[in-house]
């Protein structure tokens, strides 16, 4: 997912009203994850989140555990933290879990007749208004436009931007050989590329042209192309490769569009919106306005395309442009083809908790608040 500016070291208070305190028993599967394998995720949280004065004891506490045990790290958790569920608005626990993963193209840094569909770099007319100085509650927000004369307009749609119709595109950084897997690419946010000269380069999200997401697959069953059971990642690529002539009108329905920059290093997963690289079947996208980047979450959800049940600690480390509601999660399944496939099939029900240190402020129902 994209990774954004790095969060304010600082700790807000959560409101209440979405979330109700809830007991270990009720965590499904709380007993049998093996929290070993979740347990350096965390650290890497806490790298980030323990300047926060809410998190700062807990995070604390953990880097003084040496090797722990997966029985030492549950009762941690359980001494430290409260788990709460997680409502919607309507007091509905049940939401959406998708997948996500880091893709593979095929690539080259210069264009030929094989490469001929660039990876862009911010384009220099783009501009990223915060307006939280004048407006507090927005903060957080910034809106992507460009100037006309003196007024501040929408940035161009994807539409434009891919057929050229914009003064100043950006700095293409890669070339590759697959629009649709581009396309992909900019959904997931980040990934790597193989160069033509075996070099491989990573690449991650840079900035975007500030449209909201408008799910392609939705759009393709709306017209009757695709069954809902077809619309997954594979689904649409198929559909794609068998109608090329229509792709320009498919990624057009999707007017936002992703700039992207060279990442140094070829070590540990993608950076998610924490700063921190991402950790493959433990980091999980989330929407930050419902649930605390950085933090613990557990995950009551099912494999994909599958009935066995999917229960482990997951750690809030990233967000996404579609990743919008209380109990919505994307979860990151890691790099290559089949962290790809298992991403493309995941559209599943499931079920979150937040766990909040015992002394993390709260607002709402009489509970203790304050930043």
């Amino acid at each position: 997912m994209p990774a954004a500016v790095l969060p304010e070291i600082r700790t807000a208070a959560v409101a209440m009203d979405w979330l109700k305190a809830a007991g270990w028993n009720d965590l499904p599967g709380w007993k049998n994850d093996d929290l070993k394998a979740a347990w350096p995720a965390w650290l890497q949280s806490c790298t980030v989140i323990q300047r926060q004065s809410g998190w700062r004891a807990a995070c604390e506490e953990a880097a003084r555990l040496v090797d722990p045990s997966p029985e030492r790290i549950r009762a941690y958790f359980q001494n430290r933290f409260t788990p709460y569920r997680v409502r919607e608005p309507d007091a509905s626990v049940e939401g959406l879990v998708t997948g996500y993963y880091e893709p593979l193209l095929r690539g080259a840094r210069a264009p030929s007749p094989t490469y001929r569909y660039p990876l862009r770099a911010p384009p220099d007319d783009l501009l990223a208004i915060d307006l939280s100085d004048l407006y507090p509650e927005l903060k957080g927000l910034r809106l992507r436009g460009r100037l006309d004369g003196n007024r501040v307009v929408p940035y161009y749609p994807r539409g434009d931007i891919e057929a050229g119709r914009t003064p100043a595109p950006g700095r293409e950084i890669a070339w590759v050989d697959d629009p649709v897997e581009l396309f992909f690419l900019q959904v997931q946010g980040s990934g790597r590329i193989q160069l033509e000269n075996g070099e491989l380069m990573r690449v991650g999200y840079a900035d975007h042209n500030g449209y909201p997401y408008r799910s392609i697959g939705k759009w393709l069953v709306e017209r009757g192309e695709l069954t809902l059971d077809k619309a997954s990642m594979q689904g649409i690529k198929d559909w794609a490769r068998n109608h090329p002539d229509r792709l320009p009108e498919l990624l057009a329905v999707n007017p936002s569009y992703v700039f992207f920059r060279e990442l140094p290093g070829q070590d540990g997963g993608p950076l998610g919106s924490l700063g921190i690289p991402l950790s493959a079947e433990r980091s999980l996208a989330v929407d930050p306005t419902a649930i605390p980047l950085g933090a613990p979450v557990w995950l009551a959800t099912s494999r994909p395309n599958a009935s066995e049940a999917l229960n482990r600690l997951m750690l809030a480390q990233d967000s996404g442009g579609a990743i919008k509601g209380k109990v919505r999660a994307d979860f990151f399944w890691g790099f290559g083809d089949e962290a790809g496939r298992l991403a493309g099939a995941m559209k599943q029900k499931g079920r979150l908790w937040l766990l909040l240190p015992k002394d993390y402020p709260l607002l709402g129902n009489g509970v203790r608040g304050g930043l």
